[in-house]
């Protein structure tokens, strides 16, 4: 039996800079109607950066959450932005750094509501550079060495999925 579900109609609540709101009518996979509500998101690109043991993070308020977290750079996709190029351009603004990148995985953050899709990248043959940050952006870049950061993971202290999930990839295929 296929579990898909289809729509019958998109509607549009609200749509915005960064996310448009639906919430469309849609079948079950049994027939019977049903509503869905989706968050699109244009996705994002982040890049785990290890260099010499450790990891390059910034800390920055998430108005969201009302508190600062600790990322890995990233940013949200431009329209029509290949993910590797919005990494690498997150990367520079935010950090200074460039690099050669490789992708390590896909994440989906939140699949129950929105269709956001993040892609992150391992950074190679770093250098450094100068960081030229987006008009309205705070942030501090910190260099932990790996194992704290993976402490701090463990005890709830770097709550952001993908950077968590960056890590623990990392960590997991570096055993």
């Amino acid at each position: 039996m296929s579990y898909e579900e289809k729509t019958v109609r998109r509607n549009y609540i609200y749509k915005g800079k960064i996310v448009n709101l639906r919430c469309d009518d849609a079948l079950l996979p049994d027939g019977r109607p049903c509503t869905r509500e989706v968050v699109e998101h244009p996705g994002g690109a982040a890049v785990l950066c290890v260099r010499e043991g450790k990891v390059l993070l910034v800390r920055q308020f998430r108005y969201s959450y009302g508190e600062e977290l600790l990322e890995i750079p990233a940013g949200k996709l431009d329209l029509g932005e290949e993910p590797i190029r919005a990494a690498a351009r997150e990367l520079e603004e935010e950090t200074g750094f460039t690099a050669s990148l490789e992708p390590l995985t896909v994440f989906y953050p939140t699949p129950g509501y929105t269709n956001e899709k993040i892609y992150i990248y391992l950074a190679r043959e770093i250098h450094g550079g100068t960081q030229r940050l987006d008009d309205g952006e705070f942030l501090d870049v910190l260099q932990l060495p790996l194992e704290e950061a993976l402490r701090m993971v463990n005890e709830g202290q770097i709550k952001d999925g993908k950077t968590i999930a960056a890590l623990l990839l990392y960590s997991f295929r570096n055993q």
